[in-house]
């Protein structure tokens, strides 16, 4: 028999919430005729001082049980909520766009790790129809869980496109391999990230190709149907490339999200050596330099190192096939570096000033270029986080809620004790004002 007290004690917090819920619902309200007030007069739609002022009445009105971090909590989560709940009411009928319609019927991938799969995924996601995988490694093939041929041949009998896929060491005499297999209407293209030995390849149906999406690590268990949205993708027509095919091609890589350009191969692979494979090499050797003193890396020498290491086998192919432009940078980097040897031996500050300089304005430009923002309009702000869970979608949920878009962040772990810096990019300087108030108001540093 069920206590009777609690029982009575059940039905009045029953009845509290029900309390609770009607007020939130005539809060979110007000909430939206303060928004279209707002909207009228051309005020700031998030007012983070009022807010912050808000919180102090209601701490200094409080009168217990409640601590006064458990009413900072909770009005600063009930805050969040509202405005996300007016953000997604004055979202556009229908949300996001549909999906993108398919640029072929059949598709054919050979070689199903990660972007082999991922492209699987993403074609699937875009409409194709009739999406089979081949591997040689049938674990592979059985882990990308991509409907397989029994054969290379069954894999791309009537596709109109062929994807290949494989390690680059290999992949010259796949794509041969799938060129002699297909029939004189299908395209067939490739992910390598060099692109000379393939561009040799003289067919009207091959259109060498490169999407820049991936990881450092691996595998079909890694892929992911969105792995190209927004990505560059570059194809490398050759002379020979047909112009259907190329526009096929080029049709596809669109379906799938990603923003196509074209370079020659040579132009290609001398650009991919130092912006890829050049900072491989350097984070190599920067991690054999260091031996036992790398007990004392600091964040600046983890993130500089993080792609060190990388699959051996995969990158020691890509280093062979672009050996000569890579040879090139590290030839160019080693001269740079004796430049800077000798300005400090002789102490030259105005070198060193001068150069850090460049290094800045050439940083800026990336910077521009990736967010597609003024330089001078990105701005950091760099954030103490403790090591405990629910600290980073803390911070996220409370940046997004105010609608501060999180252009890009980097987490750099310090210890157990003193836990990691978290740097937020935002831009334009209201963005930067409203997120130092939002986060100082949830106690956290914001400099």
């Amino acid at each position: 028999m069920a206590d009777p007290e609690l029982t009575n004690l059940r039905d009045e917090i029953a009845a509290l919430d029900r309390e609770l819920l009607a007020a939130l619902n005539r809060r979110l309200d007000l909430v939206r005729r303060v928004a279209e007030h707002k909207a009228e007069t051309g005020a700031p739609a998030i007012d983070a001082r009022r807010e912050a002022e808000l919180l102090a009445h209601l701490v200094a009105a409080n009168r217990g049980p409640l601590s006064e971090q458990g009413v900072r909590t909770a009005f600063s989560a009930l805050l969040d909520v509202l405005k996300q709940e007016l953000r997604t009411s004055r979202a556009p009928a229908g949300g996001a766009a549909g999906p993108r319609k398919a640029a072929v019927s059949s598709l054919a991938v050979i070689g199903t790790g990660l972007v082999g799969t991922s492209i699987a995924r993403a074609a699937q996601r875009s409409g194709v129809a009739a999406v089979r995988g081949w591997d040689v490694d049938r674990r592979t093939l059985a882990e990308s869980n991509v409907p397989a041929g029994a054969s290379l041949a069954e894999a791309v009998r009537d596709a109109e496109l062929v994807v290949v896929a494989v390690p680059v060491g290999a992949l010259h005499a796949a794509v041969l391999q799938a060129l002699d297999t297909v029939g004189p209407e299908t395209t067939v293209t490739d992910v390598g990230s060099t692109k000379r030995g393939v561009a040799a390849i003289e067919d009207a149906r091959f259109v060498p190709g490169h999407p820049l999406a991936g990881g450092s690590t691996g595998g079909p268990t890694r892929a992911t149907a969105d792995l190209f949205d927004g990505a560059t993708w570059i194809l490398s027509p050759t002379p020979a490339t047909g112009a259907d095919h190329l526009a096929r091609m080029r049709a596809f890589a669109e379906s799938l999200g990603a923003h196509v350009t074209e370079l020659d191969a040579q132009t290609h692979d001398r650009m991919l050596a130092l912006t890829s494979h050049l900072p491989h090499a350097v984070a190599n050797l920067l991690v054999q330099s260091v031996g036992d003193a790398g007990a004392y890396a600091g964040p600046a020498f983890r993130e500089m190192t993080r792609v060190a290491g990388a699959n051996a086998a995969i990158w020691a192919d890509i280093f062979l096939e672009n050996a000569d432009e890579l040879a090139n940078a590290l030839t160019a980097h080693a001269g740079s570096a004796g430049d800077v040897v000798h300005a400090l031996r002789e102490r030259d500050r105005v070198f060193l000033e001068r150069w850090i300089g460049e290094a800045a304005t050439t940083r800026a430009k990336l910077d521009e270029q990736a967010y597609r923002t003024d330089a001078r309009q990105l701005h950091r702000i760099r954030v103490r986080v403790p090591d405990k869970p629910g600290v980073l979608a803390r911070i996220t949920q409370t940046l997004g809620a105010a609608g501060v878009n999180i252009e890009d962040f980097e987490l750099r772990h310090v210890s157990p004790e003193y836990g990691g810096v978290l740097v937020v990019l935002v831009a334009g300087s209201e963005n930067l004002e409203l997120a130092r108030t939002l986060l100082r108001r949830e106690g956290y540093s914001a400099a």
